[in-house]
């Protein structure tokens, strides 16, 4: 559980301390760190100990003890020489070894229950009664971020996020997949969204310039209790998928943004098929040309005004009249009426939502 280095870096602590050499080797004789070369002639007696009944024993002038990880043998620690100061040495870099080994088993239990509960995989007595035992409060504000890193981790980007919240013993890093990192923050009672997207912020600057392009956060909203965290970490994932269908300039995403485009996104394909032939007789709003597409988006960024929109096309005002009305004609929606402009933009953000869903089929 725990790694080789960071053995190596316990002994090489204590070596740089007691000026003594030490060697961690495993139930089965094998060497996982060491402060000297010369090893090799000590691991017959190691695996002969492993048999003995006793916790330390003295062998070639050298102190042999077991390290235990709950009544269960873990590792052979061998201290070179034979004194009381070694002894007292060994019995030391025991404890610590063993209360490293409870650390990191706690922390993979929490880890493992924060996966499990992200994923709706406990019964509502499980919750409360895991996260008891894991001393977890059960009734905190929280919150759950998803970071998309778009290619296969490393580990050197969730080491990344760990180090931002690491000194947070409330916060928790894991991974359910491949691409995202998962982030549940607890979030205090002065904390609001700004907060929340001012953290995301904060993620995503942990990032070169380069990795940043391929960096997606999303967040869900703010839970009062654990058992609905999972309800959190939906909506995060709701935001990831909507945020690049319709909001794909951004690198941040919050599910309390994301307006009608969550509406559309739960829509059933056959039931958007049949809203845009029935609004456009079997057209597709995304078949104009580029001049009637630039147009139309530039006329609803400015809220329907035909002035500023003809202003900022460097074109007269009398030629975004015509634009519109050839529109009108070939669709039947005057997009200077309010109610049809509404169903234009809604069947392109339809149009926009299906095509997304087609290439993931592919």
């Amino acid at each position: 559980m725990i790694s080789n280095q960071i053995l190596q870096n316990i002994i090489d602590g204590l070596k740089g301390i007691t000026r003594m050499d030490l060697c961690i080797i495993d139930t089965e004789g094998k060497v996982l760190a060491s402060t000297f070369p010369d090893t090799d002639g000590y691991l017959p007696p190691a695996r002969a100990f492993v048999d003995s009944p006793a916790d330390s024993q003295v062998v070639a002038s050298c102190q042999f003890f077991k390290v235990f990880d709950e009544h269960q043998l873990e590792y052979i620690l061998l201290v070179k020489g034979d004194s009381e100061e070694v002894y007292m040495i060994g019995k030391i870099a025991c404890f610590q070894i063993q209360n490293l080994l409870v650390a990191y088993k706690e922390r993979f239990d929490k880890d493992n229950f924060i996966k499990n509960l992200l994923l709706d995989n406990l019964l509502l007595v499980d919750i409360y009664n895991r996260a008891m035992k894991l001393h977890i409060d059960t009734e905190v504000r929280r919150v759950v971020y998803i970071v998309e890193t778009n290619r296969e981790k490393d580990g050197n980007e969730l080491e990344r996020v760990r180090s931002l919240f690491g000194g947070k013993t409330r916060d928790f890093i894991t991974a359910v997949d491949e691409k995202n990192i998962i982030v549940v923050k607890e979030v205090a009672e002065n904390e609001d969204y700004e907060d929340l997207g001012r953290t995301a912020e904060v993620i995503l600057n942990l990032f070169n310039d380069h990795e940043r392009s391929e960096i997606h956060i999303a967040y869900g909203t703010i839970v009062g209790e654990i058992k609905e965290v999972s309800r959190s970490y939906k909506e995060a994932r709701m935001a990831l998928d909507v945020g690049k269908i319709f909001f794909e300039e951004r690198s941040i995403i919050a599910y309390s943004a994301l307006g009608i485009g969550r509406l559309i996104y739960q829509l059933p394909i056959p039931l958007c098929k049949m809203f845009i032939k029935e609004i456009f007789d079997g057209r597709s709003p995304d078949e104009f040309d580029e001049e009637t597409l630039v147009t139309i988006n530039k006329f609803f960024e400015n809220s329907l005004n035909v002035s500023e929109t003809s202003r900022q096309l460097y074109i007269h005002r009398n030629t975004m009249v015509y634009r519109l009305d050839k529109l009108q004609k070939s669709t039947g929606l005057d997009l200077r009426v309010f109610e049809d402009a509404i169903t234009f933009k809604i069947a392109l953000m339809v149009v926009k939502y299906m095509r997304y869903m087609e290439t993931l089929d592919y």
